[in-house]
């Protein structure tokens, strides 16, 4: 996935960096600014959240990105604030190529609808879970039942994790915490999707999701930036725990 990832920056004209400047950088934005050497393109790094810590702090920081990566500008911003975000905009437009748009105004995606669903789902698992199971599960739509879709659109999916430790902690006691993602999910789905969502969620052990083409799609990997599986069949994950999110 991390190759997935690099290989698609050959195909932007300019990249963003953002990193948290209050939890302090550490060896994991070392590496991937490291990933970037090789990028031809402008990397451009935005500091966020400048406005919860002070300036003897903030100068460090800078000097340490600076000696990871030759950025071409190193931005101070808050996202919550605004502080620096006209600065980055404007470094930004300077970079890129006069063309005429690629979709109209009104375009709000140019991703389908599994998509959106599998990552709105998959939003809500890191967010409960993302100190235990950080980045380790993926999310499939197993059916997009729209057959009552001015009435309730019907939504089933599957999360993956990799090993059979990590499923009681999406589950949680007693099913809660598969409860409150479904929960939450499924409020925001209905805010998109504009009506009465049905979603039902299972749990699943499979080591080699990453691996899976049909994981790797829901979560966006485009397939020219895929290594091939080692493996001829991906095993089956354990029969799962069902949830209804209703």
């Amino acid at each position: 996935m991390v190759d997935a990832a690099v290989e698609t920056l050959r195909e932007v004209d300019v990249v963003v960096l953002v990193f948290d400047a209050h939890s302090r950088p550490g060896h994991g934005d070392e590496y991937v600014s490291g990933l970037l050497r090789d990028v031809k393109v402008p990397v451009l790094l935005a500091l966020n959240k400048v406005d919860a810590i002070s300036k003897p702090v903030l100068l460090p920081l800078i000097a340490q990105a600076q000696r990871w990566h030759p950025f071409t500008a190193i931005v101070p911003i808050s996202a919550t604030t605004g502080d620096g975000v006209p600065e980055l905009e404007q470094l930004l437009l300077a970079q890129l190529p006069e063309a005429s748009p690629i979709y109209p105004d009104d375009y709000l995606t140019d991703q389908p609808e599994r998509v959106l669903v599998a990552e709105m789902v998959r939003e809500k698992v890191l967010q409960h879970t993302h100190a235990e199971l950080p980045f380790s599960t993926a999310v499939i739509v197993d059916q997009f039942d729209e057959t009552e879709r001015e009435q309730i659109l019907r939504l089933y999916c599957t999360i993956f994790v990799e090993t059979d430790s990590q499923k009681p902690i999406v589950i949680g006691r007693a099913g809660e915490m598969i409860k409150r993602i479904g929960t939450e999910a499924r409020l925001d789905l209905e805010a998109f999707f504009a009506t009465k969502v049905y979603l039902d969620l299972r749990v699943k052990v499979n080591p080699d999701w990453r691996n899976n083409e049909r994981a790797l799609d829901e979560i966006g990997v485009p397939r020219t930036a895929r290594r091939p599986s080692k493996q001829k069949q991906v095993r089956q994950g354990k029969p799962g725990k069902r949830s209804r999110a209703t």
